[in-house]
């Protein structure tokens, strides 16, 4: 359709945001587990596992909003979301609005088409590849 044709030439800008605002709200999930900020009703207990993924949350989701290491910490962060997916969530219910998995799902498939799609605009990653 002619009307949206026009827009293709803003694909990698459009790329860049999506990465850089998913990233800001994967870092909000880690700081929440590991300093409970933003402050939450029901505070993570950081154990093994909880502290392992609020680690890759906040670290890599800085990485990510910063472009940096794009698709290997894209690979990583959507293995993580998966594994979160199936541990914590599915074997609540099997749907997802049922066992607020929703937004595992999103982030792991967003991440997932980083890791083919490669950053985008306003990447460090396209700095280091000049």
């Amino acid at each position: 359709m002619k009307l949206f044709e026009g827009l293709a030439q803003y694909r990698t800008q459009a790329l860049g945001i999506l990465r850089i605002m998913t990233a800001l709200q994967f870092v909000e999930h880690g700081s929440q587990k590991l300093f409970n900020f933003p402050v939450s009703a029901q505070p993570h207990a950081l154990t093994g596992l909880t502290t392992a993924a609020g680690i890759l949350e906040f670290a890599g989701g800085i990485l990510l909003a910063l472009g940096l290491f794009t698709r290997p910490v894209a690979f990583l962060l959507a293995g993580e979301m998966a594994i979160a997916y199936f541990t914590a969530h599915f074997p609540r219910d099997f749907f997802p609005v049922n066992n607020s998995g929703d937004a595992a799902i999103s982030f792991c498939f967003i991440f997932l088409y980083l890791v083919f799609a490669g950053a985008g605009a306003f990447a460090l990653d396209n700095r280091r590849n000049a």
